[in-house]
């Protein structure tokens, strides 16, 4: 089962490749909400790293098993490297196969939004952060069915660690 997660996982980064190479914002997104953080993209630029800006800011995707925090197990929070706001916690954090880090819920209600995207011809719920609507990556119904079923599928870059 795992090897076939693997092989989706790099069939997806594959797709999204191009996504990632054109910087283009990949967020198809249909929200209209306005987001009490705002700032321009050159903010952005001056805030986040290279990495970081593509993912957050363009809606990237980082590669699969070749990030920072897909295979890492300290106790701590995650939080988000544009504000540092918590997002997530490592108590909620699982091995999904996927090569990303995945986690089981948010930290608290209303740290993240959910948004439509209907890029690359398919319809997903993105993960965004509540105060900035900066892209996290998305959520799926794959996740352990007894801590509720969902898979926060989140990028390394869109993630900063703090231990515990």
């Amino acid at each position: 089962m795992k090897y076939l997660l693997n092989i989706a996982a790099i069939l997806l980064s594959l797709a999204f490749g191009v996504q990632a190479q054109t910087g283009k914002k990949a967020n198809g997104a249909t929200s209209t909400k306005v987001y009490p953080i705002r700032k321009s993209e050159n903010d952005w630029k001056n805030i986040l790293n290279p990495v970081s800006f593509r993912v957050m800011v363009k809606g990237g995707t980082e590669a699969p098993f070749n990030n920072a925090y897909h295979d890492y197990h300290e106790k701590g929070i995650y939080v988000s490297a544009a504000t540092g706001e918590p997002l997530f916690s490592s108590e909620d954090k699982f091995d999904s196969g996927t090569g990303w880090p995945s986690f089981t819920k948010p930290i608290k209600p209303g740290a993240i939004a959910i948004v439509t995207d209907s890029s690359h011809g398919m319809i997903r719920e993105e993960v965004v952060e509540a105060k900035t609507g900066l892209h996290l990556g998305h959520v799926f119904n794959d996740g352990p069915k007894e801590k509720g079923g969902l898979r926060y599928c989140m990028n390394s870059a869109a993630l900063k660690f703090v231990g515990k």
